[in-house]
């Protein structure tokens, strides 16, 4: 008995040392592995910022395409509801000078 109480001990000691190396061997390939993720991120932040001008002539296109199609929509519906306010005018003049 006596020497399960020395020995168990010295085998917890042992597996919880092992342990510790473990962690701290998995904590340094953590530091090193975000390191290079770091660097990956700020290489492909770099990459869309130089796209940024691009982006901004797209959206600046885009929004000048939206604005023409726009305008030829107004333009076509002020157009469509003149030729139909007018007849109904018409017809109502004509309702009028028959009475």
């Amino acid at each position: 008995m006596e020497f399960w109480l020395t020995f168990l001990p010295l085998v917890i000691y042992i597996l919880l040392i092992i342990l510790l190396i473990i962690g701290i061997i998995l904590g340094i390939k953590t530091i090193i592995t975000m390191t290079k993720v770091e660097k990956v991120v700020d290489n492909v932040n770099e990459k869309v910022e130089s796209l940024n001008s691009i982006f901004n002539l797209i959206d600046f296109t885009t929004d000048k395409i939206a604005s023409f199609t726009d305008r030829i929509v107004e333009a076509a519906g002020n157009i469509f509801s003149k030729l139909l306010f007018r007849k109904k005018k018409r017809k109502k003049d004509d309702d009028y000078e028959e009475e």
